[in-house]
């Protein structure tokens, strides 16, 4: 069957100090974070990568890694496509804010995959290291579909292994029932270690409490929900229309509580990496480093698949 990986990598990347940090060396050949994730995507077994970028970065993400990338991917028989996130793209009535500088958040992102992702399709971040295990588990809950059109999966690690040792990070609070569905996810800020385990404000959150990071599971139709949810999403920012963000954990949540879809759990154990900040930086190429002296990577990166 035919699978796609679509990697979110239009963002501003603000907090890594205005600079791309999607295209961030880390690995010990000047590999980025996205060639781990697509490597270990295909060796799951998905053959079609779609990027989201931003035009005005189109010229270094291709000199970076889209060049390699679809050169790699041609010799493997791997479809690769781009699609572009804009301000301007809305839906029909909706107005630009003239001052609106970001883009609309990762529910737009999805959005400017429609007529080119008709597949099964994972999502990721791009500035994020999944580990091995979750793309495997991702890809074998795709690649043997479902007779029902709504039935996602979202691949959960536990929040002690995703917090960063700079700041605070945000993510999306699970609730798992006891078949491993998800009932609820709330996006929560802030989220620092303590000395007990973690906490977001006054809010205690036990070390391994599951967490989204944006590794999901999706189909084909979930894109034309997605644009409905859009539109409704105008009606509700009267007054922050210059920094409200239409992000997918919340419209997948809102999916839940109306009953109309369901999203299995896929729990993995790996450890996340990711350049949140600028400082975040170095442990990760250590970090990428002892997974290559381990075997968990060849130094060269791609020989294995090309082998």
């Amino acid at each position: 069957m035919k699978t796609a990986l679509v990697i979110m990598a239009a963002g501003i990347g603000s907090r890594f100090g205005g600079g791309i940090k999607q295209l961030a060396p880390i690995g010990p050949n000047g590999e980025i974070i996205m060639d781990y994730s697509i490597h270990d995507a295909i060796a799951a077994g998905f053959n079609k990568i779609v990027f989201i970028i931003r035009k005005d970065i189109e010229e270094d993400f291709r000199e970076v890694i889209g060049n390699r990338i679809e050169a790699l991917c041609q010799r493997l028989g791997v479809e690769v496509a781009y699609v572009f996130q804009r301000l301007d793209d809305l839906p029909e009535g909706v107005a630009l804010p003239a001052e609106r500088k970001k883009p609309w958040g990762t529910g737009q992102a999805i959005l400017t995959c429609r007529g080119t992702v008709k597949e099964p399709f994972g999502v990721i971040n791009a500035d994020d290291y999944y580990g091995r295990e979750g793309f495997v588990k991702l890809h074998d809950f795709l690649a043997v579909g479902s007779d029902e059109p709504n039935a996602y999966c979202m691949v959960a690690f536990q929040l002690g292994k995703t917090l960063s040792e700079n700041g605070g990070v945000a993510r999306g609070v699970c609730q798992v029932s006891a078949d491993s569905y998800l009932t609820d996810i709330n996006e929560t800020f802030n989220i620092v270690r303590t000395a007990e385990a973690a906490a977001s404000g006054d809010l205690p959150l036990a070390l391994d409490t599951p967490v989204s990071m944006n590794m999901w599971g999706l189909t084909p139709q979930f894109i034309e929900y997605l644009a409905e949810g859009f539109k409704a999403f105008f009606n509700t920012i009267a007054g922050n229309e210059l920094k409200a963000e239409y992000l997918l954990p919340n419209y997948i949540g809102e999916l839940l509580h109306r009953g109309v879809a369901t999203v299995k759990v896929l729990h993995t154990p790996d450890q996340w990496f990711g350049v949140t900040y600028k400082e975040d930086k170095e442990s990760v190429v250590n970090s990428m480093r002892a997974l290559v002296e381990k075997g968990v990577y060849r130094a060269d990166l791609y020989s294995d698949l090309l082998s």
